[in-house]
């Protein structure tokens, strides 16, 4: 296998707080092993684009509480076809990167895994996405900072959901998952959270409607995932409107707040410890994995398995909050 020399580092699909304490690690760390840095602006479209700059550790001075990504991140079509992949690895042969660390969820570790099939390119992978949804790590970067902005939105709308005696529909992020609803919804001491993973097992809302709305309770607090699967806040506050006529119903979609906002010091550390991995994960002669952590140890998990294997939810957390929901 031939000596890496020159790592190329970028962060794609939807940014997470803590994207830019990963840059900073995943830079120091190579420079402090003796490689070369080189910054790709715009995730797999910088690539494609040719949007690479060198990278010293002045480049990473004073970015670990900042939100979002100073690399940025943008989707990337061209990426997607085999001719617009060709033109990205052009680019990095003659940029002279051997190796690549890419910060992202799901569909940016989906391109990793096939540029490396397709070119021989060593890829590690970094969890950065807030919907905690990648198999093999217990926690994600940027799902702690997430759940907390969760929390304090449901603690104020809760101020305005008891002074008028309503029932709110709070629907959060996660795509296909129901991490942030469930936990937000344990953290936060709402009633109720709708999620992806139950969505074909029983009616969710006749259940909460049954077991949670209880009478001594003047106002409650919902959370649902967006998904497809649930379809939403919307959908819920139109069938409780349809169904359940005397309740007075709210809805309020978080949307991108959930993504921004300086990380908490769980997702600093967290970023900082996988940057620093993904580097001695290299040097190790590993490719083409996923850094993660298990049980607050540091784990390595093939693509493969961290992107077609789904992460299964904790049911023990279900009950946990329908107990405390009476």
């Amino acid at each position: 296998m031939e000596e890496i020399k020159c790592i190329g580092i970028l962060t794609s699909g939807g940014d997470a707080p803590g994207m830019n304490a990963a840059i900073r690690a995943v830079t120091r760390a190579a420079i402090f092993n003796g490689l070369k840095v080189k910054g790709i602006y715009r995730g797999y479209k910088g690539l494609y684009t040719n949007e690479i700059e060198d990278f010293k550790t002045e480049n990473v001075s004073n970015i670990i509480q900042r939100g979002g990504t100073i690399l940025k991140t943008a989707r990337c079509k061209e990426f997607m076809t085999p001719e617009g992949r060709k033109v990205a690895y052009d680019n990095m042969v003659k940029a002279g990167i051997d190796a690549l660390i890419i910060i992202g969820g799901d569909g940016s570790l989906t391109g990793a895994r096939i540029f490396a099939q397709e070119y021989g390119v060593t890829c590690i992978g970094l969890p950065g996405t807030i919907d905690n949804d990648l198999y093999g790590t217990d926690t994600t970067i940027g799902y702690d900072t997430a759940l907390n902005t969760i929390m304090e939105c449901v603690d104020k709308i809760r101020d305005t959901a008891t002074s008028h005696e309503r029932l709110f529909f709070v629907e959060v992020m996660g795509r296909d998952a129901g991490f942030l609803a469930l936990n937000g919804a344990i953290a936060s001491g709402a009633e109720a959270a709708i999620i992806p993973e139950f969505s074909t097992e029983f009616d969710q809302l006749e259940d909460f409607i049954k077991n949670g709305f209880r009478k001594s309770k003047n106002s409650s607090i919902v959370l649902v995932a967006e998904s497809e699967l649930t379809g939403g806040a919307m959908h819920y506050a139109e069938r409780v409107k349809n169904e359940y006529p005397q309740y007075d119903v709210r809805v309020t979609i978080l949307g991108h707040l959930q993504r921004g906002g300086s990380p908490t010091a769980n997702d600093r550390i967290l970023a900082s410890r996988l940057g620093v991995a993904s580097i001695e994960a290299l040097m190790e002669g590993q490719r083409n994995v996923m850094v993660g952590v298990q049980n607050d140890k540091v784990v390595y998990v093939p693509f493969s398995k961290a992107i077609k294997n789904d992460k299964p939810i904790d049911r023990d957390l279900v009950g946990v909050l329908r107990e405390l929901s009476i």
